[in-house]
């Protein structure tokens, strides 16, 4: 147990925040697996600073989510402060900046990574949030821009003496965006010399890697995305591949109806797709009985296909 400020952090093992995924239904089947905090998807202030209802709907959240944290991005100061002020009227547990997208029309006009450019103005828009709010800061990173300015230790030093209360480092620069191997070494750099926590992001696949990056690098928590796509498992020492299909449907279910709660009926299943492909991955199905499944837009149907027992899979392949 850890913690962020003056919250306490149950666990060490977190799922990332992630753009179009890690809304609400997914980080509530994912805390029940066991992930130790909560991350909204990114939310920009230069759209809150007007209370845009899209956006603003970005930041709910059911209270099992808790400890819960608001990520936002912009690349100006006075409307990230102005948007934080405003976000903190709905009680998130922490503040976290952005500074590890890498996204063009993020990155490239000053927000997310681009702010790994400009440490110096990045510590002052921690300072100055934390003005304006009561509850920790915090900045999510990534190690550089490119290979030729890895500025991650200047970064991370800036940031603590600004203030963050915690930052977490993904493992690879800007322009790799999510390709190569996170550099895991340069992760630990940044832990040895911190006096916060340190949290680690970064082709994480499963419970038992996560643990020896915890125990390797001394890190204080570690952020699990892509591998955690229909796999909630992956937080907790429960292997998907342990399961039967009962029991990966039965998780898979709950998942799509609070999606259903959360986005309406028909959204709500055309979202649910891209976690369906996840649940299903490693398991060999009848083609067409999976084909139908992915273009359903009624839950009775789409349950009723589901527990169809002529569709069972066929073998467990992961």
């Amino acid at each position: 147990m850890i913690r962020i400020g003056n919250v306490v952090i149950p666990g060490r093992i977190s799922l990332s925040p992630m753009a179009g995924i890690s809304d609400s239904p997914t980080r509530r089947i994912c805390r029940q697996f066991g992930a130790a905090f909560s991350y909204t998807e990114f939310v920009n202030t230069d759209e809150l600073i007007h209370r845009a209802p899209k956006s603003m709907k970005l930041l709910r959240y059911e209270s099992d989510e808790r400890p819960i944290t608001f990520q936002i991005f912009g690349n100006r100061l006075e409307n990230i402060v102005q948007a934080a002020e405003i976000i903190q009227e709905l009680k998130p547990d922490i503040i976290d900046l952005n500074m590890g997208c890498s996204t063009r029309n993020v990155s490239l006009r000053g927000a997310g990574a681009g702010l790994l450019r400009r440490p110096v103005y990045a510590g002052r828009i921690i300072e100055e949030i934390k003005k304006k709010v009561s509850v920790p800061v915090t900045a999510k990173i990534r190690i550089g821009w490119d290979s030729q300015s890895r500025n991650y230790s200047e970064v991370a030093k800036i940031l603590e003496e600004s203030g963050a209360a915690a930052i977490t480092v993904h493992g690879r620069t800007k322009e790799m965006a999510y390709t190569g191997l996170a550099d895991w070494e340069a992760i630990g750099e940044v832990k040895a010399r911190a006096k916060i926590p340190i949290f680690g992001n970064g082709d994480i696949a499963s419970f038992e890697e996560a643990n020896r990056k915890l125990q390797t690098y001394g890190l204080d928590g570690v952020l699990i995305g892509r591998s955690a796509i229909g796999n909630p498992w992956i937080f907790s020492p429960i292997s998907k591949r342990e399961l039967s299909w009962e029991e990966i449907r039965a998780v898979l279910l709950q998942h799509a109806r609070w999606m259903i709660d959360e986005f309406g009926e028909e959204f709500g299943l055309v979202l649910f797709r891209k976690h369906l492909v996840k649940y299903l991955s490693g398991l060999e199905f009848d083609p067409q009985w999976k084909s139908a499944l992915l273009e359903i837009r009624e839950w009775n149907r789409f349950e009723d296909l589901l527990l169809s027992d002529k569709r069972k899979p066929l073998t467990l392949t992961i």
